[in-house]
């Protein structure tokens, strides 16, 4: 089975709030060297672990992981929307061999996704069709969490299932890194806001861009050095992209939830979605990373990375 991997953050922002021309160019430069990575890859599969940001999984019914068995965009923040080409019986095998190693995992018929999911796919592949998927759902902002390794289980589980497959897999990672995005939470809810975390999905139109402005504005606020939303933090961006770099996966995810806001905000939790990916790569041997990019980028509200990686065996 040839796999390789692609990890990047995400943010709603780009396009929408940008950073100077010159750091826009240069963050377009790396999704471009990512793609012809992809390109020159050629996989026939996709398995994307990313999060949701209360479009999708609501406290109605919150899994901590979840694989779509079928999956549509909704379209927030401008991007695409409409279904996503989900191979259901990918998705069913690898669902099958999570659960059977003891990792429970939920799966979904109607899978919502947000730009979570539909960023990486369009950076990569232009389109949400141009490759068959499996979407891997990590919750990364509902609390309660569970405790990160969960999510190195997890990776290693669909690792393990898709060596069985005969297929060209490209594993991507999307979320984090130090970031505080003006995310409600449940437990600081008003009662109106609390509903909409609760059943608050297909916002109208008006609704979503109420919200969406909301997120614009926090985003001007900070990066002008104004807001209460927590710092980015560079050296803690490093310490894991050096750690998923080395494999020494305990080095993050050994520890504490408090200690991922502490250090990287209130949705620095995302980078489980990276603990995963890497995860589902190292099933399959020991790899080396042919690509790491960072910056912290406040208008973004990100410390904002993109890596690739191969295995070492040279099985890409």
């Amino acid at each position: 089975m040839p796999v390789a991997l692609c990890a990047t953050s995400h943010s709603p922002l780009i396009g929408l709030h940008d950073p100077a021309p010159e750091v826009r160019a240069e963050v377009d430069a790396e999704f471009a060297a990512a793609r012809a990575f992809a390109e020159d890859f050629a996989p026939d599969l996709a398995v994307i672990f990313a999060p949701d940001h209360y479009n999708g999984f609501l406290y109605d019914m919150m899994p901590s992981f979840c694989v779509g068995a079928a999956a549509t965009s909704v379209g927030d923040y401008g991007l695409p929307s409409g279904a996503l080409d989900v191979d259901r019986d990918a998705a069913y095998a690898v669902a099958e061999r999570v659960l059977a190693s003891g990792v429970d995992v939920a799966v979904s018929e109607d899978m919502r996704v947000d730009h979570g999911f539909v960023q990486p796919l369009t950076f990569l592949f232009g389109s949400l069709t141009a490759v068959p998927v499996v979407p891997v759902f990590i919750n990364c902002v509902a609390e309660p969490l569970g405790p990160a390794v969960r999510a190195r289980h997890l990776g290693t589980a669909v690792g393990e299932a898709l060596k069985e497959m005969d297929r060209r897999v490209l594993l991507i990672g999307s979320g984090g890194l130090s970031h505080d995005p003006p995310v409600p939470r449940l437990k600081e809810a008003t009662p109106e806001v609390a509903e909409r975390l609760t059943h608050g999905r297909d916002p109208s139109p008006e609704q979503r861009a109420q919200r969406e402005g909301r997120t614009v504005k926090a985003a001007s606020e900070f990066a002008h050095g104004g807001g209460a939303l927590r710092p980015l933090n560079p050296d803690w961006d490093a310490l894991v992209l050096r750690s998923l770099a080395a494999g020494d996966f305990a080095a993050v995810d050994g520890r504490s939830n408090e200690w991922f806001v502490a250090e990287g905000g209130h949705s620095a939790p995302e980078v489980r979605t990276w603990i995963a990916a890497y995860a589902a790569l190292a099933a399959a041997g020991p790899y080396t990373v042919r690509s790491s990019y960072y910056r912290a980028i406040p208008e973004w509200l990100a410390g904002f990375a993109t890596t690739t990686a191969v295995p070492l065996d040279g099985a890409a």
